[in-house]
């Protein structure tokens, strides 16, 4: 079965909740891949500033970015489970 959300077809569901949402789930959690601290801090830096968008327009009454900005913030407390595998054999030792 195909998915379309606004005209755009979604290839999965992980890609359906983006689109559906508008929220960049990389953005927020991290990517699966390696980055730099640079481009952590530069990631962290722009997500913190669309939730801080997201917040202001909820408190402003829209009720879709309240939502929005509660499942932003969800995924900025979460890693993706590969990249804590590898940080804890990196850190036993152990070859990842």
């Amino acid at each position: 079965m195909r998915m379309f959300v606004a005209g755009q077809e979604a290839h999965g569901d992980f890609e359906f909740a983006e689109l559906a949402l508008g929220i960049d789930v990389e953005l927020f959690r991290g990517p699966l891949e390696f980055e730099t601290d640079g481009e952590r801090a530069a990631r962290e830096d722009a997500a913190r500033d669309i939730l801080a968008d997201l917040r202001a327009e909820a408190e402003a009454g829209d009720e879709v970015a309240g939502w929005d900005a509660l499942y932003a913030d969800a995924l900025t407390h979460t890693i993706p489970f590969l990249r804590s595998v590898r940080a804890h054999r990196a850190g036993t030792g152990e070859a990842a």
